[in-house]
């Protein structure tokens, strides 16, 4: 017999602009990176990778679960073109600075009217 279990997500919103020059590797993330939710260690995509100051050296491609885990291999975007006002965390002046001098583009997103 098969039981479920209901978990309400959350969606973020698409903050690649283009894939057009996008760069990712696998990196370790750890779960001192997390951050809590409820009872899950989460690990947002669009994060920035080591830290979001200058020593950032990518953003984190998709959001990781690192309840269960100390440390976990993820993709990381290296190079790309991002909207920037659709990160779940805000980038710090730093850290822009250290992704633009690593080939990321970082734009503002139109608003949209449905």
């Amino acid at each position: 017999m098969a039981y479920m279990k209901v978990i309400q997500g959350e969606i973020l919103p698409n903050f690649l602009e283009s894939a057009v020059g996008l760069v990712q590797k696998t990196e370790m993330v750890t779960q001192a990176m997390a951050t809590t939710v409820d009872s899950k260690k989460l690990i947002y995509g669009g994060t920035a990778f080591p830290s979001n100051d200058g020593n950032a050296t990518g953003i984190i491609f998709e959001t990781v679960d690192m309840t269960d885990d100390t440390k976990r291999p993820t993709s990381v975007i290296k190079a790309g073109r991002i909207y920037g006002n659709r990160l779940k965390t805000e980038l710090t002046s730093a850290a822009k600075t250290a992704l633009a001098a690593k080939g990321f583009v970082i734009l503002d997103a139109p608003e949209v009217e449905f």
